[in-house]
Parts: C-alpha cells; structure tokens; sequence
C-alpha cells in the first residue's frame, strides 16, 4: 500500500509495470510498435493499384453473369432447377469455363492446335492488339499527370497515320530512310494536333476537353477530305475515301517472321513506357509536369511557366498518341489510310490510362490486358457463340469501378485509401 497527495491508501499492483515513458501508461497497454511490412501491407490494402485489380474483378463476375444470360443451356436447365438443381449449376459452371477457356485459347496459348508456333499465335495476337493501346495510353496518361485531359486521340491517330501514309505513297526511298521518315512524320502530325490544344489551354485558357472532342471531328473530315480527292492521297480511280497500300519500304517489319503478325510495333511500345517512365520520374521536365498536375497554383509560385508546360506536354502526349496512328498504317493496317484506321483505339487509350493510373507500367500492363480481351473475345465468339459485345460491357464495367474507387472499396470492406 501507498499514499497519495491527500494521505489516502493507494493499492500497488506489482504485476502491471509502469512505462518508463510514459508513467501514466502501463508498458502492457502500450501500443505494439509497427513491424517491418505493416506499411507494406497498408499501402498495398489502400494503394490505388489494389483498387485496379478488383476493379477488372468485378467486371469479370458482371461478364459473367452476362455470358450466362447468353446460354441456352443455362436457360433451359433454369426452367426445372427445382426439380433438378444439379444440371443447373453444372450448366452454369460449364458456360462459365468454356467461356474463358476460349478467352485464354484466343488471347495466351491456343492447346487445341499442334505445334507450338501455332499454338502461341494467340499470344503474339494479343501483343500486335496491345501495341496501339500502349501508346495512345500513355499519350492519355502523360496528360492526365499534368492535369490535362486529352480525349483528342482519334484526331490524333487520324492526322498521323494520314502523315505516314503520305511520306508511305509519295516517296520512293531505301527503307532505312523511308520508315523512320514516315514514323517521325506521323509522330510530329500527332504531336502539332495534340498541341493545338495545349496552345490554346496556355493562351486563353480554354479548356482541352471540349478542344480536343472538336478537334477529333475537324481531323476525321479533314482526313476524308484527302482520302476523297484524286491528286492528294486517293488512291488513282478508287472512289472511296482510301489511299494507295503501303509500300514494303515504310511496313513496319515482323518480329518472328511472316507467319506471325506482331510486327515492330510491339518494341517501339516497350521503349515508348521506357521513355515516359523516365521522363516522369527521372527528369527535370517530368518534375514539372507533375508539379503542374498536382497544383498549378502553387507550380506557377514556384517559377514554373504553367502555360508552356501545358504546350509542352500535350506535344509530347500527341507525339506517344501519333506513333498509334503510325502503328496502325504501317504495321497492322498496311492496305492503305482510312478514316476508321484508328479503329476505336483513341477512346479506348483513356480507358488503359485509367486503368494504369496513368503510370508508365501500369498503362503496359492495362494495355496487354486489353489487347488480350480483344484477341480472345473473337475467340469466344467463334468457339462459344458469345457477343464480343460482352468484352466491350467488360471493358466499360472496368472504367465505371475505377471511377467510383469508395464503391470498390465498400464492397470489398478496403480501408480507406492512404494518404501522404
């Protein structure tokens, strides 16, 4: 027993130590110290990246639940189910497997074929599909970083396949001189188009959305224009809006030989994410992209010429974009320019950016996931008789989840996201 400051009997409890630190506290109720991965495995429960993949999850079960909306054996065992519930579920599970079963037979590697150069075709498919959207992505996403949106990528494409396709037809050179001139036209035809829109956002602060959606529509009858008249890009007695096929001196060439379509399309891609991933985070010019993107304001403060940046990266982000367009005339398209060559891939670029989160890596990894949805889900088709519309729900359900990360996060019970 001991006494207080007023002479009352305190009781000692001799198994409950005081903490040296604190006196108030006793050392068994202080709080346990963080071990080496708590931070780890905090980041990685509240980390955006988390929020991806479960994101792409989720839209696989919605998928899947469309597909089975789409089986006839499905149906038909649902109308007795009560009866027989087994021949229900084992139809379901079926549907749900073949399903992806074809999915990764068109998209990874094809078990249904001998060979193995047949066999990995698919793969090689999904890489030729998954080239275009790695770079109008990370056109997409460059922007995004420095807080602009740049939805203008079918212009973009358009203008510089358009530029390709003419140094492609209207010059007769040695390859080595011919296809670097036509993919460094193409890249600058993308770059000046994307900076209309930069030019006009640093001068009178008008905003890139609208400039880049009305500029997507200039490009597109500016393009049918030339494709439409005899003496500028249509090809000699077509009386469609088409140009002449490209010569072997400006195709891009194949990688693995003529049985394999993926072409040199693919490596221009990688060493694209490998130049954005530098220059975002390993030069002084991506610093200020960055800054910019996170706070103008206090960017411009700084010293920081907000404005110019705004040029600067949409030239850069038109130029990523441009090399798509490129790409595609010159590698995947090579039958001549047409106004539906950018195939959808400009408005598709915005989904593999959010989906990457507008990281160098990330868009890589989005972009491969999406060109294999694209390379299987003919595959589906074919085998199963699915939609190939249900890859495009699938595609459109991966961008509504990203937008709405609280409603990810709700429904899997995540922690709230980290914050610096």
């Amino acid at each position: 027993m001991s006494t207080n400051d007023e002479g009352q009997a305190v009781a000692e409890n001799p198994e409950t130590p005081e903490n040296p630190e604190n006196p108030e506290v006793p050392a068994d109720q202080k709080p346990r110290e963080p071990g080496r991965f708590d931070g780890v495995l905090r980041e990685i429960a509240t980390g955006n990246a988390l929020v991806a993949v479960l994101s792409v999850l989720l839209a696989m079960v919605i998928g899947s639940l469309m597909i089975l909306l789409t089986d006839q054996d499905v149906r038909d065992t649902l109308a007795y189910i009560g009866s027989r519930p087994s021949d229900f579920f084992n139809a379901v599970g079926t549907s749900i497997t073949d399903a992806y079963t074809a999915l990764f037979r068109g998209a990874i590697y094809n078990t249904n074929v001998d060979g193995f150069e047949l066999r990995i075709r698919p793969l090689t498919e999904t890489l030729k599909f998954a080239a275009p959207l790695i770079l109008a992505g990370l056109g997409v996403g460059l922007a995004f970083r420095a807080g602009m949106f740049n939805i203008g990528g079918r212009g973009q494409m358009l203008l510089a396949g358009t530029a390709a396709g003419w140094v492609g037809v209207g010059m007769d050179l040695p390859m080595a001189v011919h296809l670097p001139l036509a993919v460094v036209a193409g890249a600058l035809a993308g770059a000046l188009w994307a900076g209309i829109a930069g030019f006009l956002k640093a001068q009178s602060g008008a905003h890139e959305v609208i400039v880049t959606i009305m500029l997507n529509y200039v490009g597109y009858y500016l393009v049918f224009y030339v494709l439409s008249k005899q003496g500028l890009l249509q090809a000699p007695g077509s009386l469609n809006p088409k140009s002449k096929p490209m010569p072997e001196s400006v195709i891009l060439p194949k990688l693995l030989g003529d049985r394999f379509s993926l072409h040199l399309g693919f490596l221009i891609a990688l060493v694209a994410v490998g130049f954005t991933w530098w220059l975002l985070n390993k030069s002084a010019l991506g610093f200020r992209f960055r800054a910019v993107g996170e706070n103008p304001d206090a960017a411009r403060a700084s010293g920081i010429n907000v404005g110019r940046t705004y040029i600067t990266v949409m030239l850069i982000a038109g130029g990523l974009v441009g090399l798509a367009g490129v790409n595609q005339i010159l590698g995947t398209a090579t039958s001549g320019v047409t106004v539906d060559m950018d195939a959808g891939i400009g408005f598709d670029a915005i989904t593999v950016a959010l989906l990457g989160r507008s990281r160098p890596l990330g868009i890589l990894a989005a972009g491969l996931l999406f060109g294999a949805l694209k390379a299987g889900g003919f595959s589906m088709a074919a085998a199963e008789g699915i939609p190939v519309e249900i890859v495009l729900v699938i595609q459109s359900l991966i961008v509504l989840f990203i937008a709405a990360p609280p409603l990810v996060r709700a429904i899997f019970r995540l922690p709230k996201e980290a914050t610096a």
